[in-house]
């Protein structure tokens, strides 16, 4: 259960005006119109329940020995001053303390006539890893809101005009006023009747069903620019859905994803690529021709070149997203191959290499000795 001392930040022997004051400072951090966290609704009604329990002598009392469910017993209505909504939070200060708390009216809404801006809408989008490199032009198609040319937004019929909401005078919202211990507590709920929109339509537009905006599917060009990685967004202004009332339409935001090269690995503007060679190509150094983004190189392998060494080709990688002109490294890992099967005449040959690196190998050994008995 909820221990209500702990959500106010209190101790459990705290005064009167200790409450107060905490719940001022956690009404503030808590309310929905300042906090825009998924649990701040949740965390302000515990607020209201705890403030109002702990405000009342005689729940007080209750709660201290019993708890929540010691008040549920007792008859004590335990859903506290927000569990039907709450108002601005000048709002609620004026109902429990009797004037605003110095937010000079931010947190009231927003007229519901007034202009609202269209939502952002989001597009994934898969691509070729080299078309990731280079970049495209690519056609994409979206469905979004646009603004209803038969009744341009109104949302009535040709020749009708919306009129204003009897219920709440075009506000949107009305007011509904609740006795409690503490005196009469306002709350501010959206109107019933037209939904908070202030208005309402008697014959609504056919071609939108009186919402002022429909679904229209779009073709667009987007241009994917050279260098995209796995996860790039690019934002196309105004392509979201069409605004309310004449508001602004909101973006378009397009998620890129890049498909896994079997040949190729990325690792920000450089390219990876393996090669496999011989011993003897690693021993005497070699001229090999790779794939690279542009098409068949020539690389040179150095003699002598170790397993796990590498061979860089400058501007051979992924331009720069944002300077093209300035391409990463093509950067070749090289692995040496043992051959399993050999014939006769590589046999031979692989046995005299043997022998000779043998023999050097114990004509080193006998020096090693000798040093240390002429040392």
């Amino acid at each position: 259960m909820s221990d209500y001392y702990e959500i106010l930040g209190v101790s459990r022997n705290a005064s009167k005006d200790e409450i107060k004051s905490a719940f001022r400072k956690m009404a503030r951090k808590w309310h929905p119109d300042v906090n825009k966290s998924p649990e701040a609704e949740s965390k302000f009604k515990e607020l209201g329940k705890a403030y109002e329990t702990l405000m009342d002598d005689d729940k007080r009392a209750t709660y201290d020995r019993f708890g929540e469910d010691g008040l549920k017993n007792a008859g004590f209505n335990t859903q506290g001053p927000f569990a039907g909504g709450f108002g601005d939070l000048d709002e609620v200060f004026n109902t429990f303390f009797g004037g605003g708390f110095g937010f000079g009216g931010g947190s009231r809404r927003a007229d519901p006539n007034a202009p609202q801006r269209g939502d952002d809408l989001r597009l994934d989008i898969e691509l070729e890893f080299e078309e990731a490199v280079f970049g495209l032009t690519k056609e994409i198609t979206i469905d979004h809101l646009e603004t209803c040319t038969s009744c341009n937004g109104t949302g009535a019929k040709e020749g009708a005009k919306p009129t204003v909401c009897k219920t709440c005078g075009g506000s949107g919202r009305i007011q509904q006023t609740t006795k409690t211990i503490l005196g009469h507590f306002t709350q501010i709920v959206t109107c019933p009747h037209c939904h908070g929109k202030g208005t309402v339509i008697s014959d609504p537009c056919p071609d939108c069903s009186g919402q002022g905006r429909k679904t229209v599917e779009k073709k667009l060009e987007v241009k994917i620019p050279a260098g995209v990685d796995n996860g790039s967004k690019m934002r196309l202004s105004h392509e979201g859905d069409a605004g309310i009332n004449g508001g602004i339409a909101g973006d378009l935001y397009i998620v890129i994803h890049v498909k896994p090269s079997l040949y190729y690995k990325r690792d920000g503007i450089n390219v990876y690529t393996k090669l496999d060679i011989t011993p003897a190509q690693a021993v005497l150094g070699d001229t090999v021709t790779i794939q690279t983004l542009d098409g068949e190189r020539t690389v040179s392998i150095p003699a002598g070149i170790q397993h796990g060494e590498v061979v860089k080709i400058r501007g051979a990688g992924v331009p720069n997203l944002s300077k093209p002109s300035v391409r990463g490294e093509h950067i070749v890992v090289v692995g040496i191959k043992t051959p399993t099967h050999i014939s006769n005449e590589e046999k031979l040959l692989y046995q005299k290499l043997y022998e000779i690196q043998a023999g050097r190998k114990s004509k080193e050994s006998v020096k090693e000795r000798l040093k240390g008995v002429f040392k």
